[in-house]
């Protein structure tokens, strides 16, 4: 048995070498001769947000089932801080020695300028928003069932900031099943996934109490919040308020300190372990979530884990809610598409309170004249002027 345990260790630390060795990306490729290119926001090495760069890359094509849409707005998550970073546990699946795949971001919206196929659901001309690895870029290809319309009220910085929070709280507060006229306890209800969680569950009818720092109580009363804990002043845990529904965005307190919270049949919902980036206690919180949903198989109480998943459905039910007026994203600040990196600095400090967008300008070249569709094609501005002129490369804000 020793030595075949040996034979075992040598066969794995052999492995762990070819694999660490050969781990490479495609930063070395160059766009083909006659290509299309664009630029894009690469990470080549893993490390602080100064390993984003501006790279011109080549411009994607879409397949038969995608989307090609020029990104007028993206933003950032969590999870994107952490794959730049690229921690230990994660290197397993995102590349050993650099990372495999080196776009980043993944919330996007913009304007349809190509469609596969057989794609029937759009045009191009089409505003949408969704969900894609490599976002921050001037173009991206997305297949068709992972996007949804653009509410004409809402901008593009605004929808480029609902989608991958959105769905983490969306699909949060229905792993709790929630329902109309509960009492719902939003903890960390200020940061990107906090500000929608508060606002659907507003939307379900419920009776929201959102947990936020002294400067964050406005935005949450703002946001539609019936009551507003200031964490710095009160303890909640302590409170004799019971709550059918705890989502917990945070997990900074003990699985007994929770348990108080709900009521004898109530759902704590596992969504989040605080900012981004790395901070004090991070790893015992994530140990912490797997510890808890375990005990709570023993209890009336419920202890829920989810993993968010990229539904159209689900990106069609938060666009009509956009469109109604019940979900208005939140955005702190925007960044220019050069600024990634200082947005994803200020990021990782986690105190951001909403979103933060990055903005990614229009450029259209041209030596001659356009009609209004082929200008609105180019731009995303549809005007009822029959033509346009177009003379020089030039950026368009709006």
């Amino acid at each position: 048995m020793k030595r075949s345990a040996l034979v075992v260790l040598v066969f794995l630390f052999a492995w762990f070498q070819v694999a660490y060795w050969t781990s490479t990306n495609d930063c070395q490729r160059s766009v083909p001769p006659g290509g299309e290119r664009m630029k894009a926001i690469k990470f080549c090495e893993y490390g602080p947000p100064d390993v984003l760069k501006v790279e011109e890359v080549e411009k994607p094509v879409p397949k038969d089932n995608e989307l090609l849409v020029r990104v007028r707005a993206a933003s950032l998550n969590f999870i994107d801080a952490g794959l730049v970073r690229g921690p230990s546990i994660l290197r397993l699946m995102s590349g050993l020695r650099k990372p495999k795949f080196t776009g980043f971001g993944r919330d996007f919206a913009g304007v349809v300028e190509a469609v596969g196929k057989n794609v029937t659901d759009y045009k191009p001309g089409d505003e949408v928003f969704g969900a894609k690895s490599g976002a921050i870029a001037e173009y991206v290809c997305v297949r068709a069932d992972r996007v949804a319309s653009k509410p004409a009220r809402v901008t593009f910085e605004q929808a480029a900031a609902l989608p991958w929070a959105g769905l983490t709280a969306l699909q949060g507060l229905h792993t709790g099943k929630i329902h109309a006229g509960q009492k719902v306890l939003i903890n960390g209800a200020s940061g990107g996934v906090g500000t929608f969680a508060l606002q659907i569950a507003k939307a379900f009818d419920t009776e929201v109490t959102a947990v936020v720092s002294t400067r964050n109580v406005e935005i949450a009363r703002t946001m539609g919040a019936d009551h507003v804990i200031d964490y710095t002043k009160e303890d909640f845990t302590k409170r004799e308020e019971r709550y059918d529904l705890v989502f917990d965005n945070v997990q900074n307190r003990s699985f007994s300190e929770r348990r108080r919270l709900l009521k004898p049949d109530g759902i704590c919902v596992l969504a989040g372990i605080g900012g981004a980036g790395s901070h004090e206690g991070q790893m015992g919180r994530i140990a912490g979530t797997f510890a808890a949903s375990f005990r709570s198989r023993f209890i009336d109480q419920k202890f829920e884990r989810y993993i968010t998943r990229n539904d159209q459905a689900d990106l069609k039910f938060l666009s009509d809610l956009m469109a109604e007026g019940k979900v208005t994203p939140f955005v702190e600040k925007t960044y220019p598409f050069a600024e990634t990196a200082e947005a994803l600095r200020y990021f990782e400090q986690g105190h951001a309170r909403g979103k933060l967008v990055i903005k990614i300008v229009a450029v259209v070249s041209s030596a001659g004249e356009l009609t209004a569709d082929e200008y609105g094609l180019a731009t995303g501005l549809w005007a009822t002027e029959t033509v346009r002129s177009v003379v020089r490369t030039r950026e368009v804000n709006h």
